[in-house]
């Protein structure tokens, strides 16, 4: 005698719930790379996350530490996008610089693009005792020694120099992005970048 079809139903899994911590985290990571950290209170997470200021403070110590707790996921999704831009160029650093360039070029004049969080950031917080303070100096640190290791790995004669003045221009790139929106100068970065590494590699 074949089964009914009831009893051969499997039942449907029922849908994951989003823990409130992750809610939170993850509203918060939207509020602040859309309108701004100072901008964005506990009670516009919360209410945003459809929970309250006392779920909040069981999730988080305080503000400034989902902050910075913000600012290393940040930092570690910007590091995947580099690596995985260079990746296909290894063993050749002059067109590793030339690919970021380009990528930042399009990824930073994206239509829902504000630039590079982690930059925004560095100009919001000044104060050297926030706990996101230490999290952007750390990522601005590794940045430079990027490049200046590629500068070095490219032959250049000051490779200090040159990768400084390659953060220099990838970083006043994420800026004008907010001021200029996509017709800013950021499309002549790609551009500027190969000048420089023309300039200083040239005998």
């Amino acid at each position: 005698m074949s089964r009914t079809s009831e009893e051969t139903m499997v039942p449907a899994a029922a849908p994951v719930k989003t823990r409130v911590r992750d809610r939170i985290f993850e509203t918060a990571s939207a509020l602040f790379y859309r309108r701004g950290i100072r901008a964005v209170g506990v009670d516009t997470i919360a209410c945003e996350a459809g929970t309250n200021k006392m779920s909040f403070y069981r999730s988080f110590a305080s503000k400034d530490v989902l902050v910075a707790e913000y600012l290393g996921d940040q930092g570690r999704s910007y590091w995947d996008w580099w690596d995985t831009v260079v990746a296909p160029y290894e063993g050749k650093p002059r067109k590793q610089v030339e690919a970021l360039f380009e990528s930042c070029v399009t990824k930073t004049c994206a239509k829902d693009s504000r630039g590079c969080a982690i930059a925004n950031a560095t100009i919001e917080i000044p104060e050297e005792e926030h706990p996101g303070r230490k999290v952007l100096i750390e990522h601005k640190s590794e940045s430079r020694r990027r490049l200046r290791k590629l500068a070095r790995d490219m032959g250049a004669r000051d490779p200090d120099v040159l990768g400084d003045a390659l953060m220099l221009l990838l970083e006043g790139s994420y800026i004008t992005r907010l001021t200029f929106s996509t017709g800013g100068p950021i499309i002549a970065a790609a551009k500027a970048a190969k000048t420089l590494m023309d300039a200083h590699l040239r005998r």
